[in-house]
């Protein structure tokens, strides 16, 4: 088996965290994961290609007229609502997570904004849930190479769902890296 070579990058927010071939946990195979929030006490990440059958209207009632479609944030309380957002003016004291990237924030300021049609519903994502990991756990799955890490780009964060993007993700980290992409979705039946 080729090598893969050691990761040089540390956990962060802004980070993606890309799911190793070897990661077959039914929550987390083949996903990709923004990281939101990394301490000393944990991390907080949102998964970015899990789309579900959910629309927001499907889950808050009082929404301006406009939808868009929920992703499973992760299996840690699933009956939670965050989302993030690419608009740098809009101020609802969302969370930078990195240039051009928020987290959070006031929902009803954001439904207003939309309603106003200062913001596109193009320019967010919803999550049901999240990814969580205590102290120490998410170092330790990175070494075993459960998660390999990329630095997250706007358009990265907002590509259009597929089942190739978590492959694609792992042809651009490089040469080194695309080895990981040609790994069937089982490694264990090749």
């Amino acid at each position: 088996m080729p090598k893969i070579p050691k990761q040089t990058l540390s956990p962060d927010a802004g980070m993606l965290l890309i799911a190793g071939a070897n990661l077959l946990d039914s929550n987390f195979a083949r996903t990709i994961i923004l990281l939101c929030e990394h301490r000393y006490e944990g991390s907080f990440g949102l998964v970015l290609n899990q789309p579900t059958s959910l629309h927001l209207t499907d889950v808050i009632q009082d929404v301006a007229d406009w939808d868009t479609q929920i992703y499973s944030g992760g299996p840690v309380q699933e009956n939670t609502l965050h989302f993030i957002h690419r608009c740098p003016k809009l101020e609802i004291g969302s969370r930078e997570i990195f240039p051009g990237v928020y987290w959070g924030g006031d929902f009803e300021a954001l439904n207003r904004a939309v309603a106003a049609k200062h913001v596109d519903p193009s320019d967010l994502r919803f999550f049901t849930g999240y990814s969580g990991w205590s102290e120490g756990q998410l170092d330790n799955e990175i070494k075993r190479d459960s998660w390999y890490l990329s630095k997250a780009k706007v358009d990265t964060v907002f590509h259009p769902d597929s089942p190739n993007h978590w492959r694609h993700i792992f042809k651009t980290m490089g040469s080194e890296y695309s080895i990981l992409a040609s790994f069937p979705d089982d490694p264990r039946l090749n």
